[in-house]
């Protein structure tokens, strides 16, 4: 047939009348081309045909652009992706590093942290295994650092701790290794070649170099430190009897007074031994019954009678024998140990000056000496409430000692507790008076009501022109803030004789009378008791 119609583009080709199987499928398609017929017909007779061809090229250029685009958008998602990758790899390696830096160096003062000091230790100690050397350790630790943080605040304490680690690491020889360990504490890793100083010279220009103040801001601040030396391996076989027997070294530095070193000894071993040894008897100690108060009388010579006591802890160990204060005392304030001791003594305290005043020996007041552990506890309040109520022990007669140093640790907050205390009607007292640095402008704010002159100032007097002074000084001060004042460690009669001359209140010590059991002072109660009582007139 021929074509009904017939319509082509400029450049098409004519269309030739299409083959019958062409017109019998209807369709036919190449790779150039696709061709479309359909016939036309009438009571089934052909007519022609409707036919349509239609070129592939431009699919083709069109298929081709769009897989060239997708092509594009392919590499340019896995340039993408390899990019993104990239950085987060860096990402992920700075992070890595930085991580590694906080997990190995103090965020304060950039030295070397406590894992970093482990892992060198570790390492110097091998490498003087396979080389037979020796390797010093020096553990230092700053005298007292926390009352820079208690009274200038933690930000110059971190100032000054960065200030402290710049001037040791100038200090120091180019292979040592300056690490900061703990709060104030800092260690000194040296490996021992003929080049290297002795450990005693390193100690020493440590401590030299701490001589000159350091300026934290508006603040001049001077500090200084006590250093223990440890040698490997002389004087340990590891690592952490190295550590501890440095740090060994170092609490009897600070003992002898501190801004010292010391060096490790067997016989220091053979001390820290026994403190750990007291350390563990002590926590056995008031469940055991080795625990007793002592009291020492108070007197007011002006009357004269004894007006109160001071309660004093005494161990009687059952191996041991009796055990000074003065050692274990400084054992329970760093084990935590004293807050437990400290409740058994204002209660067992309490206790007995309840039982006094209920016999009419009285009234006396009993004086419990508070520590710093205890005046830091959230409890103490309540410890001291429940106490009063248990014992029926009027308030008026319970005094607590605080020594003037730990008052000023934490001013804002000891003014608060002090306030707290005041207000259930407790006597206060500040304890050592004239040993620390407490100012007139902070003692106006404490709510006390008595002074103790410590007894080194009582010690020399007479004789001593400066301690005589001291004492008429605080005597006159407290006067004028209305406060009364105690004399401790009075032992000769001029001593009694200048304190009652200068205005004293009230005097304790040996003059008068030795601490003694409980028993053996309501006897003495009992005597003065006997003697203040009025004499029947006799008949003419």
């Amino acid at each position: 047939g021929r074509p009904l119609a017939h319509y082509r583009r400029n450049a098409q080709p004519e269309l030739a009348a299409p083959e019958a199987r062409l017109i019998r499928d209807g369709y036919r398609f190449s790779l150039a081309q696709l061709d479309v017929v359909h016939a036309v017909t009438l009571d089934q007779r052909l007519l022609g045909f409707v036919a349509m061809r239609v070129s592939l090229q431009q699919f083709y250029l069109r298929l081709l652009r769009y897989a060239a685009l997708t092509l594009l958008v392919v590499i340019a998602s896995l340039f993408g992706a390899a990019l993104l990758f990239r950085r987060l790899r860096h990402a992920v390696n700075q992070a890595q590093s930085h991580l590694n830096y906080l997990a190995h160096n103090d965020s304060v003062t950039s030295l070397r942290n406590r894992h970093a000091f482990n892992e060198h230790l570790a390492h110097s100690l091998r490498g003087a295994d396979q080389v037979n050397g020796t390797v010093g350790l020096l553990l230092l630790d700053l005298d007292n650092f926390k009352a820079v943080n208690d009274t200038l605040g933690h930000q110059t304490g971190d100032m000054l701790l960065k200030l402290v680690a710049q001037r040791l690491a100038q200090g120091l020889h180019g292979t040592d290794i300056l690490c900061r360990i703990g709060g104030d504490e800092f260690a000194v890793i040296t490996e021992r070649t003929h080049k290297n100083p002795d450990l005693e010279v390193v100690a020493q220009q440590i401590l030299a170099a701490l001589t000159l103040p350091f300026e934290c801001g508006a603040h001049e601040i001077h500090v200084t430190a006590s250093v223990g030396i440890s040698r490997y391996p002389q004087d340990a076989g590891d690592a952490q009897t190295l550590i501890r027997n440095a740090d060994t070294a170092m609490y009897h530095a600070k003992d002898k007074g501190k801004n010292t070193f010391e060096a490790f000894s067997a016989e220091m071993d053979l001390r820290a031994q026994k403190r750990r040894m007291l350390e563990s008897a002590l926590r056995k100690a008031v469940a055991n019954g080795q625990m007793q108060l002592h009291y020492q009388p108070q007197v007011d010579l002006h009357e004269p009678r004894i007006v109160g006591a001071e309660a004093l802890l005494r161990w009687h160990h059952p191996q041991l024998g009796q055990i000074s204060p003065v050692e274990f005392i400084p054992i329970a304030e760093e084990s935590g140990l004293i807050v437990e001791l400290g409740q058994w003594v204002l209660r067992t305290a309490c206790r007995q000056a309840a039982a006094w005043h209920q016999a009419g020996l009285g009234p006396l007041r009993i004086a419990v000496n508070l520590s710093a552990r205890q005046a830091k506890d959230p409890n103490l309040l309540a410890l001291v409430t429940q106490t009063l109520r248990e014992t029926a022990l009027p308030a008026r007669l319970l005094e607590l000692e605080i020594t003037e140093s730990m008052l000023m640790e934490n001013v804002d907050a000891n003014i608060a507790l002090l306030e707290q205390l005041h207000q259930l009607g407790i006597h206060l007292s500040i304890d050592d008076f004239g040993t620390g640095y407490s100012s007139m402008s902070y003692l106006k704010r404490f709510p006390i009501d008595q002074l103790k002159i410590d007894r080194h100032f009582v010690r020399d007097i007479p004789g001593n022109g400066d301690d005589e002074a001291i004492s008429n000084a605080i005597i006159s001060m407290a006067h004028s803030l209305g406060l009364s004042v105690v004399a401790e460690g009075v032992e000769t009669a001029a001593q009694q004789q200048f304190m009652r001359a200068a205005g004293c209140d009230l005097m304790q010590g040996y003059y008068f009378a030795r601490p003694m059991p409980a028993e053996q002072l309501t006897a003495l109660l009992h005597e003065h008791a006997a003697l203040q009582q009025p004499q029947p007139a006799h008949a003419a």
